[in-house]
């Protein structure tokens, strides 16, 4: 609609301040010592949505941090589009490896450099836009409820409480989430399904101390040594996970899906670049984009033991730790999962060291139906303002509530993300283009549009 456009080119400056200020924000949830700008940071979601138009907005306390929820209700009779974001961010380490302040918002070459500007405030905040683009205009035509967590980083451990206790506050008849990626901007797509996740962590331990490793090296097993040597049995030549029973309950990808996915560009050397590598890794028979979304994987997110420091320092360490996460896809279990991970860890440990590993969190894959009138709004409103139909991909992210959400609420859920696989989300430098910020804005309206026609 004109007036959209009309309303969102005023304003637009002022849109992008308002993103900057929350990305100012250092709400890391992982971090004990950020409660406060975690408090702080739902308050400033909470102010944003009254002024976009929302009738009602509250906090509600967790066992952890706060879950924003607001609505707009103008027609009970009328369709309820339920918007899931999060307003917490992952942390900034390496903080050396920053061009510029992680919470100090930097727009270069057209890109907001900041942590959170693609994962999620930069995407959950264009539907807060979008909310008063359209009550602004007078044109909102199905009601919209909002539920903003800070938890989304950690696991989302407490939402599930909130969600079965708040099941009528809830009562939508879809959900819409803008936490995934777009191939590109020339070629727009809708994931269609997430990954889930299983994440551990493991520690091996061997001599009650760390050791000298000339009077002690050779004589003692060594927990570093022994730890990478488990971690590497994980996979086989083919890069194919080993651990027994892991692939049992995988749905596989149809030749058919196989072939649509196939279709999608990819540049090989344009990937490599990106990354700065020379050659690509992974599982035999499938392709980058299937390895990143069709099948599950198992990967070392962390890994330390002994001395780390500046210089030399020559010791057998006592202990040493790794924090492994595995993705995964329909349909796997992630309880089945970790428990066959941590067993496999603690079946291969050799005499002379011992193993711990616990669960961190997990979550369960998604997918959602191309047949739905919000799976047709979304590409609707897609090709409305790209100007070309998105294709349907797969995700290779994971978004744990997703699952949860279906199973409390009994609803669907259409992922409309704005953000790329090239934005550094969860790494250095994290960033989201000011044109997809606004592409965003300018395109969730025609969803409600579009929606409330069909349903």
């Amino acid at each position: 609609m004109q007036v959209w456009k009309d309303y969102q080119e005023k304003h637009k400056e002022r849109f992008l301040n308002e993103l900057l200020e929350l990305l100012r924000i250092p709400s890391i949830s992982a971090r004990s010592e950020h409660k406060e700008d975690m408090n702080r940071c739902a308050e400033a979601v909470k102010q944003r949505l009254l002024e976009a138009g929302a009738d009602t907005v509250t906090i509600y306390p967790t066992a952890g941090h706060p879950v924003v929820y607001g609505e707009k209700i103008v027609d009970p009779s009328k369709p309820t589009i339920l918007v899931y974001g999060h307003y917490d961010v992952q942390p900034a380490d390496p903080l050396e490896l920053w061009n510029s302040g992680p919470f100090e918002p930097v727009i270069k070459d057209g890109k907001i450099y900041a942590r959170g500007s693609a994962d999620d405030k930069g995407q959950f905040y264009m539907h807060v836009k979008a909310l008063e683009t359209m009550t602004r205009t007078h044109t909102l035509q199905a009601n919209v409820k909002f539920i903003i967590e800070g938890e989304e980083e950690v696991g989302s451990p407490n939402l599930a409480t909130f969600v079965k206790a708040n099941k009528a506050l809830l009562k939508a008849d879809v959900i819409l989430i803008s936490d995934t990626s777009m191939l590109s901007m020339d070629t727009p797509s809708i994931d269609i399904g997430v990954r889930g996740l299983s994440y551990i962590e493991v520690e091996v331990t061997g001599p009650n101390r760390d050791l000298h490793s000339g009077v002690y090296g050779g004589a003692v097993a060594n927990p570093a040594t022994i730890l990478a040597r488990m971690i590497a049995s994980c996979h086989d030549e083919n890069n194919h996970i080993t651990i027994p029973g892991f692939y049992d309950d995988v749905l596989e990808a149809t030749p058919e899906e196989r072939a649509k996915m196939a279709k999608a560009p990819f540049s090989e050397d344009d990937y490599k670049k990106d990354l700065g590598i020379t050659s690509l890794w992974g599982e035999k028979g499938y392709t980058t984009n299937e390895r990143t979304g069709i099948r599950p994987t198992l990967e070392v997110n962390g890994i330390w033991g002994g001395y780390t420091g500046e210089g030399a320092k020559t010791v057998l360490p006592g202990k040493a730790t790794a924090k492994i996460s595995c993705r995964l896809v329909p349909d796997q279990s992630s309880a089945k999962i970790t428990e066959k991970v941590i067993n496999y860890f603690k079946s291969i440990a050799p005499a002379g060291v011992t193993i711990k590993a616990a669960e961190h969190h997990g979550g369960e894959p998604y997918m959602t139906p191309i047949d739905s009138d919000a799976y047709r709004a979304a590409s609707k409103a897609i090709l409305t303002t790209f100007g070309k139909e998105p294709i349907p991909v797969r995700g290779g992210g994971s978004i744990p509530i997703c699952s949860l959400f279906e199973k409390e609420l009994g609803l669907k859920i259409v992922f409309m993300g704005f953000g790329l696989d090239s934005d550094n989300l969860h790494s250095p430098n994290e960033k989201y283009a000011v044109f997809n910020f606004y592409k965003g804005i300018e395109t969730i309206p025609y969803f409600h549009q579009f929606y409330s026609e069909m349903s």
